[in-house]
């Protein structure tokens, strides 16, 4: 589904369709990344580095001093897609960090190596 703009008329109908969401998450008084998700037909747009930034202004907003996430370490479209947009490994994590991760071990998700990451906020 993409836009339809009908001008005659005065009458614009429009219909945009949802090609990406970012669900986050407040642990440890950082913002955190709990999914990000972008239609494959999109990809290469950076809609998902789009919806990161937007967190990231979001959280400054409200004082945070950093986004986080878990991910896979070695997965090219995970871990060192991570790096690029400026997250760092964070080597001791907080508590709640910790328990993310100790649930995603539960589930199963440490089939590959996975890690917590932090992106500290300039200006927090």
């Amino acid at each position: 589904m993409g836009l339809i703009c009908r001008r005659g008329g005065g009458r614009p109908w429009v219909c945009a369709a949802p090609v990406g969401h970012l669900i986050a998450d407040l642990v440890d008084g950082c913002a955190h990344v709990e999914q990000v998700s972008v239609l494959p037909s999109q990809r290469g747009r950076r809609i998902g580095e789009g919806l990161v930034e937007h967190l990231a202004g979001w959280a400054r907003d409200r004082g945070l001093p950093a986004l986080t996430l878990t991910t896979y370490r070695d997965v090219p479209w995970n871990g060192p897609y991570w790096v690029r947009l400026g997250f760092r490994e964070l080597i001791a994590p907080g508590p709640g960090l910790r328990a993310i991760r100790e649930h995603e071990a539960a589930r199963g998700l440490d089939v590959w190596p996975r890690l917590a990451m932090r992106r500290e906020l300039a200006g927090s």
